[in-house]
Parts: C-alpha cells; sequence; structure tokens
C-alpha cells in the first residue's frame, strides 16, 4: 500500500467532510457537525483561507486528513494549531496517521511556528500513546475553555 500526503484541493472538502463526521461519531458528538462542505471551500480556498489542509490518500482514495490553522501565542509568537487528525478506522495502523502528522510537523517547520498545538480527549488512550510515541507532551493539567455559538449570544446580550 502506497500512502501519498498531499494539499487538500477544494474538490476533497465532501471527502473531508465525511472524515469529520466520522470523528464526530467517534467523540460521541455525531450530532454536532454544523459545518458543510460548501463552508470548508469557501473558507479554505477563498482570497483570504483560515486553513490548510492536508489529504492522505492510500492507492489514491482519501483515508485521513490533518486541517490547521495560524495562531499567536504572547509567550511564543506565531504557532499552528492542529484543529483535526483523522484516519479512517480501516486505514489505522496503515502509517497514515504518522505521515499526516509528519506534513504537519514539516509545515509548521516551514512557516516558522514556535510550537504545534492541539486538544486530545483524555478518555482516547490510542492518540494520546501515539501523540507521546511522536515526540509530543500531553499537558494533562490544562483544561479546554470554550464559548459556543449560544455562549457567544449569551454573553452578548448580559453585556
Amino acid at each position: 500500500m502506497k500512502n501519498t500526503i498531499r494539499d487538500a484541493m477544494a474538490e476533497d472538502m465532501p471527502q473531508v467532510l465525511d472524515l469529520i463526521k466520522e470523528l464526530a461519531k467517534f467523540e460521541k458528538e455525531s450530532n454536532a457537525v454544523d459545518v458543510t462542505a460548501e463552508d470548508l471551500v469557501r473558507d479554505g480556498f477563498g482570497e483570504a483561507p483560515l486553513f490548510s489542509c492536508f489529504v492522505g490518500e492510500i492507492n489514491g482514495e482519501i483515508g485521513g486528513m490533518a486541517l490547521v490553522y495560524p495562531r499567536y501565542s504572547t509567550w511564543k509568537g506565531p504557532v499552528l494549531h492542529l484543529e483535526d487528525l483523522i484516519v479512517t478506522e480501516q486505514m489505522r495502523g496503515s502509517g497514515l496517521g504518522t505521515a499526516l502528522l509528519a506534513k504537519v510537523v514539516q509545515y509548521g517547520y516551514e512557516i516558522k511556528a514556535k510550537r504545534i498545538s492541539w486538544e486530545v480527549l483524555d478518555w482516547n488512550e490510542p492518540a494520546i500513546s501515539f501523540y507521546e510515541r511522536k515526540g509530543a507532551k500531553v499537558m494533562r493539567d490544562w483544561d479546554v475553555v470554550q464559548l459556543d455559538e449560544q455562549g457567544i449570544l449569551n454573553f452578548i446580550k448580559n453585556l
């Protein structure tokens, strides 16, 4: 099996969306995906792209993706955020995840990122083990804080 990692193209977004939905199902959040393939095309391939995306193929079939975007650390400077690294269940163990992570790290190096960061669910031990084997530090003493769309609206209403 030959795997290839390449920059995603707009026409890949329906398959990327399928991967996103597969991850949401795995994370027990099947109904949480609101983004559409059209949103991904608009937001990733317009005049001012909000993200970069890489797809992994095995024998010409997309079996994984990694989506990243720039952030800024007040302590470090430019950093890269890995939003999702997804490999289909049937292609796990094929080396595709390692190849996608390598592409993300290489991209981070090329854009001179001072850090690459991402989140992983605390119960996803296979992913945690994978990342730690690759040299990532899982910071278990930090909590993710978010305001979802409704939270933003509630906050604004209460100003």
